[in-house]
């Protein structure tokens, strides 16, 4: 093993796309120099982002991760220490510490997808261990357990992030255990507690054995197996390229990967890989001894294709003895996930609630708006073909009464309170949030039903659900507490005053409100002399029908029951004696529908109605039971406008929207009726 007081090369030296944790000239072991030396530069730092913010998603690639590779393998006699890519800084104000520690490659590399993104709110510093380094298993846990302790003894209130992949899983789980009193939250990506169950127990014998000749294969044969070349080379295909030029870069990606797989023969040479098995096999054990001490929050990121561990399986067994557990489950990926398409390891901290600033998670002052990759894979990819089916038109009405086209009707200027109809379903959501964010760059706050971020609807392995899109774009929790703080950070907040009743209508009941007698939005919003916004939207009836509903349910006793016993545990925002009637009727269920040749959705936002000035709503229920009534009459005008309106429009129908789609132009591009 090294010695520790000896001095080392700076790791910029190395690659002069990173720089390190530490001045040249002290040694990297001193872990309080590493961490006070991060960020010892004067950045200006950003109080905040602003929504569809630049996270470099494509930028990078695993080919790029081969490149760092080269540089960073060279041997320098030096111990583990700590670096701070290049990329990864600076971050917002009091943003966390993230340490990332390494799989059994030990480069610390394997975050480089993520670094832009990541150092936008984190404080990003990787664990590098050298190939020649054999610092045991209990040095590296002593090593990255200084460090921790080291940032809670200068930012007490402040979590620290541990993203542990593989061989770091094992390692981030240790130092948890070991530091039960510090606010850690645990990033597990497919963690090697499951080595004794792993394909790579067989290899150890082998390895032993194997003539020196023969090993230059064993690494080729490892590197195959880590993951899919295709999913790795895939990640800039949604770069704004021709089709051709993206194939012959896909193509040329993959060759480049599958030849780099030799690179693995200098990044783990015989004596090298033999140790790090070795090591992986009593940090697995050491783990997993100490499982119950671990009092730390944990998400495990599980691949379902992972040849290397059996992840998946590992992460119900870890679901299952951690008392702070989530997991997200990865179906079509390999070991290597992070450097996989389609993974965006932000928005899945985002997606979870896993990102905070404190020791608690607040919705409103921890959330971080959606980023321009964020935006494109959802809206254009995941929503991409109902969007195309519905074709939302949107409609706003200025302050001289005139209707037009587009959302210039709505103040940009907060706090503004969104105040409308909820189609069956909430479909309209998505497509406000979106044209808000591409129209006005502006992000538009739901407040949703706090079961959405209920440990109720959490499965035992999931990918990343709708529910987490909810999150990532911006959902609160319906709370007075939630919506003061919005309303007080002058936020554009969107709002259902009918909730599940309006959004699990029966029969015959579209384009009916089922609103409370209580005004209680029309006093929040005074207080903060917000301006209130009424919309009316319509197209639910062109897209699907209704055949089953909660009335013909309830007269099925099985069904009756499993309802009735299914809602008793969910969060309840009305019902028992503080609302009766159909209104407090807040039970979920899951209606018969049938879907319909799809039509389109309408929005018309009213003019906007202001509280500013108007202290008299805070202390006359009349007065504030005036104004609730008017911005019902104002939403129900609107549906009626639209409903006949629609009558008008020569693209109301999918195919006439379809062909001028092909022809003309995008989505939102696409014409409607003169208002």
């Amino acid at each position: 093993m090294a010695s520790m007081g000896k001095v080392f090369p700076p790791l910029v030296l190395l690659n002069p796309k990173y720089k390190p944790c530490y001045p040249g000239r002290v040694a990297s072991r001193n872990t309080k120099s590493v961490i006070k030396n991060c960020f010892n530069e004067k950045y200006f730092v950003q109080e905040k982002l602003e929504p569809l913010w630049d996270d470099g998603y494509g930028s990078q690639t695993a080919k790029d991760y081969l490149e760092a590779a080269k540089d960073m393998i060279r041997p320098d006699n030096g111990p583990p220490r700590w670096f701070c890519p290049i990329e990864s800084g600076p971050p917002i104000k009091n943003s966390p510490v993230l340490l990332f520690l390494p799989g059994i490659d030990g480069l610390g590399m394997g975050l480089i997808l993520h670094h832009k993104a990541l150092g936008k709110v984190f404080e990003v510093r990787c664990l590098h261990i050298p190939v020649y380094d054999r610092t045991p298993f209990e040095g590296l846990v002593k090593f990255a357990t200084d460090a921790v302790r080291s940032e809670h003894a200068s930012v007490p209130n402040r979590p620290i992030y541990l993203v542990g992949e593989s061989f770091g899983g094992c390692l981030a789980l240790s130092v948890a255990a070991f530091n039960p009193t510090i606010d850690l939250v645990l990033i597990l990506v497919n963690p090697a507690t499951s080595f004794n169950k792993s394909q790579l127990q067989p290899i150890l014998p082998f390895l032993e054995a194997c003539p020196k000749g023969l090993h230059k294969f064993i690494p080729y044969l490892f590197g195959l197996s880590l993951g899919n070349p295709i999913k790795m080379a895939n990640v800039q295909v949604n770069s704004p390229l021709s089709p051709t030029k993206k194939l012959e870069n896909l193509f040329l990606d993959v060759k480049a990967l599958v030849e780099g797989a030799t690179l693995l023969a200098d990044i783990l040479p015989k004596e090298t890989l033999s140790w790090k098995l070795k090591s992986l096999k009593s940090g697995a054990a050491h783990a997993n001894s100490h499982l119950h001490a671990v009092k730390s929050e944990v998400l495990v990121l599980a691949s379902g294709n992972d040849n290397m561990l059996p992840s998946a399986a590992e992460a119900r067994r870890l679901l299952g003895l951690l008392k702070n557990c989530k997991v997200r489950d990865f179906y079509h990926n390999g070991h290597t996930l992070l450097v996989e398409d389609g993974i965006n390891l932000l928005t899945i901290i985002k997606g979870t609630n896993k990102y905070r600033r404190s020791k608690t998670h607040n919705f409103v002052s921890d959330f971080l708006p959606p980023s321009k990759s964020e935006f494109k894979e959802t809206f254009d990819e995941h929503l991409g073909l109902f969007r195309l089916a519905t074709s939302p038109v949107m409609f706003s009405t200025l302050e001289n009464g005139k209707i037009v086209k587009g959302l210039s009707g709505i103040p940009d200027q907060g706090p503004v309170l969104l105040v409308g109809y909820h189609m069956f379903f909430g479909t309209e959501i998505g497509a406000i949030v979106e044209e808000y964010l591409r129209e006005k760059k502006i992000m538009l706050h739901g407040v949703a039903h706090p079961e959405i971020f209920a440990e109720n609807i959490e499965a035992p392995l999931q990918v990343i659900s709708g529910f987490d899109r909810f999150r990532v774009f911006g959902a609160v929790p319906v709370t007075a507490r939630n919506v003061f703080k919005l309303m007080s950070n002058k936020c554009h907040v969107l709002l259902y005053p009918g909730g599940v009743r309006e959004a699990l209508h029966r029969k015959g009941e579209k384009y009916k409100l089922f609103w409370p007698e209580k005004p209680e939005f029309v006093r929040m919003a005074s207080k903060f002399g917000a301006k209130i916004v009424p919309f009316g939207v319509v197209g639910e009836d062109d897209i699907m029908e209704q055949f089953l509903d909660y009335n013909d349910l309830m007269k099925i006793p099985l069904v009756k029951e499993f309802i009735s016993q299914r809602n008793t545990v969910l969060s309840r925002v009305r019902g028992g004696t503080q609302i009766t009637g159909e209104v407090g009727n807040q039970d979920f269920f899951v209606p018969g529908i049938y879907p319909k040749i799809p039509g389109r959705f309408y929005f018309l936002f009213g003019k906007p109605i202001e509280t500013k000035g108007r202290e008299e709503l805070l202390k006359n229920k009349e007065l504030c039971k005036e104004l609730y009534l008017q911005i019902q009459s104002e939403i129900t005008r609107n549906i009626d406008y639209l409903l006949k309106k629609r009558e008008d429009d020569p693209y109301r129908h999918v195919f006439e929207r379809t062909m001028y789609r092909a022809l003309s132009g995008a989505v939102h591009q696409i014409p409607a009726f003169d208002p």
